[in-house]
C-alpha cells in the first residue's frame, strides 16, 4: 500500500513538474517577442529561425504527452495560416463585381442580346414578306393585279374581235338605210312607256363624258315653250313618232310644249343623226337593225329609243371603248358606220 501511494505521489509530482515546465516554456517565446519588439537589435534572429529553434527546444525537453499535443496543434495552426493568407489574398484581389471583368461580361451579354434582337427582327421580316404579297408599284404591278388586268384585257379584246367580225360593212349599212328610207315610227306607250317633262332633269353621268362630241349631253336642260318660241329660233320642227322635235346642229331635241296633245317621247335628250338631218325615228331604226345583226338588240325595229334599245346601245358602247351614254351620239354612230 505504501508503495502504491509512493508511486502515485511520484507520478503526480512528475505531472505537475511537466505542466509547470510547459507553461514556463510557453511563456518564454512571448517574453522574447515582447523584448525583441521593445529592443530590436543585431542579435535578433529571423522569425522563421526563432520559431524553429523554439520548436526544437520544446520537442527536446517536453515529455511525450507534450510532444503529441504540439503535433496535434500544428495542423490546426497551418490551416489557420492558410485561411488567413486566403482571406488576405481575397481582400487584396480586385473586386470582381467592380473590375474590368464585370464590364467585359456586361459588354458580352449586351452584344449577345443585341445579336438576338437583330436575328429575331430579321426572322420577323422574312415571315412578313412571305405572309404578305409584294406591294404593287406604278411601274411594277403586283402579280394578282397583272393577272386580273391581263384577263380583263383579253376579254375586252375578245369582245372587240367578235364585234368587229359582226360589224356590217359599207354594203350592209347601205342595205339597212335603203330598207328604212320611208320608215315612220308609231307611238307605242303600252310597250315603250313615255317619259314626262321634268325641268330639273339632267342626263345621268354626262358630267364625266369628256370631249366636244358630248357637250350637248352635258349642257342639256329640258325646256317647255309654245310654237312661236320654237319657230323664232329653229328652222325645222316636225312631228315624229307621236311628239314634236326641233332640229339644231346635227341633233334632234324634244320640243316640249310645242303641242301639249302630241308629247310622246320615249327618251328625253339629244339624238345625233349627222349633218343630213335625217328624221330621228329613221336613224333609230337603222341603229336598231345594225345592233340586231350584231347580236346586241333582240327587240322590234320600231324607231323608238326605249329602254331595250338603250340597253343594247350601252352594251355595244362598252365593248367598243365608248362612253356608255345609252343614247345615239356621234362616236357611236360613226362606230356603226352610219355617221
Amino acid at each position: 500500500m505504501k508503495k502504491f501511494l509512493t508511486v502515485l505521489i511520484s507520478c503526480s509530482l512528475a505531472a505537475a513538474s511537466a505542466m509547470a515546465q510547459q507553461q514556463e516554456e510557453e511563456q518564454q517565446p512571448q517574453k522574447k517577442k515582447q523584448s525583441e519588439k521593445a529592443h530590436p537589435g543585431k542579435d535578433a534572429k529571423p522569425a522563421g529561425k526563432q520559431e524553429s529553434a523554439q520548436k526544437e527546444h520544446a520537442q527536446a525537453k517536453a515529455p511525450a504527452e507534450t510532444k503529441a499535443s504540439a503535433q496535434a496543434k500544428a495542423p490546426d495552426a497551418a490551416k489557420g495560416a492558410e485561411q488567413a493568407q486566403a482571406a488576405q489574398s481575397a481582400s487584396e484581389a480586385p473586386d470582381a463585381t467592380k473590375g474590368p471583368g464585370k464590364e467585359q461580361g456586361k459588354g458580352n451579354r449586351k452584344g449577345q442580346t443585341e445579336q438576338r434582337k437583330n436575328e429575331r427582327a430579321a426572322q420577323n421580316e422574312r415571315v412578313n414578306k412571305q405572309a404578305s404579297p409584294a406591294p404593287a408599284t406604278a411601274n411594277a404591278p403586283s402579280p394578282a393585279a397583272g393577272a386580273a388586268g391581263a384577263a380583263g384585257a383579253a376579254q375586252v379584246n375578245k369582245r372587240n374581235a367578235a364585234a368587229d367580225a359582226k360589224k356590217p360593212d359599207a354594203q350592209a349599212v347601205q342595205a339597212i338605210k335603203a330598207q328604212h328610207a320611208n320608215f315612220r315610227a308609231q307611238p307605242k306607250p303600252e310597250k315603250v312607256p313615255a317619259v314626262t317633262f321634268n325641268q330639273n332633269y339632267r342626263i345621268n353621268g354626262a358630267e364625266r363624258w369628256q370631249g366636244n362630241q358630248y357637250e350637248v349631253f352635258r349642257s342639256y336642260r329640258p325646256e317647255i315653250h309654245d310654237q312661236g318660241w320654237y319657230h323664232s329660233r329653229y328652222s325645222r320642227v316636225e312631228l315624229i313618232g307621236g311628239g314634236y322635235y326641233y332640229w339644231n346642229n346635227n341633233y334632234w331635241y324634244p320640243a316640249w310644249g310645242y303641242n301639249p296633245s302630241a308629247q310622246y317621247y320615249a327618251y328625253d335628250g339629244p339624238i345625233y343623226v349627222g349633218s343630213r338631218a335625217e328624221p330621228p325615228d329613221r336613224v333609230i331604226a337603222d341603229v336598231q337593225a345594225s345592233l340586231q345583226q350584231q347580236g346586241y338588240y333582240r327587240g322590234e325595229v320600231d324607231g323608238l329609243l326605249g329602254p331595250i334599245t338603250r340597253e343594247a346601245l350601252t352594251a355595244y358602247q362598252s365593248d367598243h371603248g365608248l362612253y356608255t351614254t345609252a343614247a345615239i351620239d356621234q362616236p357611236t354612230l360613226d362606230s356603226l358606220g352610219m355617221g
